[in-house]
């Protein structure tokens, strides 16, 4: 298949997608010290992993590559998982029930479509035990692949996360972690386990 560039897709070739994706999902969680009980936003472009512009080319094998990478170790650390819907579901997000009302998120009526929320939106709702959608979340830490636009759904404040891949596939990605603010002046110490 050729895409929009004229390029072979490189979505042939899934495992090395699943690769990126575990080794981009492992560092995450190791730079951002995240814990059991923590939300991880995920922001996906099916279409950027493939070489296309982001809602031109949804490849539901890219985006089942990364969800079959990312899924098992943040289930493995207890680590809970939102999945951000594309700008037709105006950015919601789609996660399980129980983590939605441990949260206090109100849930909407939406249910994503590849070409209507996402591919990797879309494989969530489906792989999840109870699936819901929020319009927001407040995530401690994220994962933008493809230049999505996650930044709503992260808490205050955000820093970014400097990985040692920049790609996968060929979307650009970005993380970030959250911390708490840093009130006072001068005078003020802060606990370096939270910086």
């Amino acid at each position: 298949m050729i895409n929009e560039k004229g390029f072979e897709n490189p979505c042939g070739d899934v495992r090395s997608i699943r690769d990126e994706a575990y080794g981009i999902i492992t560092e995450l969680i190791e730079k951002a010290k995240l814990k059991s009980g923590m939300l991880l936003i995920v922001g996906c472009s099916s279409s950027e992993i493939i070489g296309c512009s982001i809602g031109k080319g949804s490849s539901f094998d890219a985006a089942e590559a990364v969800f079959s990478a990312i899924y098992p170790v943040l289930r493995e650390n207890g680590i809970m998982l939102a999945v951000q819907c594309c700008e037709h579901l105006n950015r919601c997000v789609i996660l399980e029930r129980e983590a939605a009302e441990k949260r206090g998120y109100d849930i909407v009526n939406a249910v994503p479509q590849p070409k209507a929320g996402g591919s990797l939106a879309s494989i969530a709702y489906s792989a999840f035990e109870d699936p819901v959608a929020v319009e927001k979340v407040r995530a401690d830490a994220g994962l933008d692949i493809g230049q999505t636009l996650i930044g709503m759904h992260l808490r205050e404040v955000a820093v970014p996360l400097r990985l040692s891949r920049k790609t996968l596939g060929e979307a650009v990605i970005t993380a970030a972690r959250t911390r708490p603010r840093f009130i006072g002046g001068s005078r003020t110490n802060y606990d370096e386990a939270l910086m």
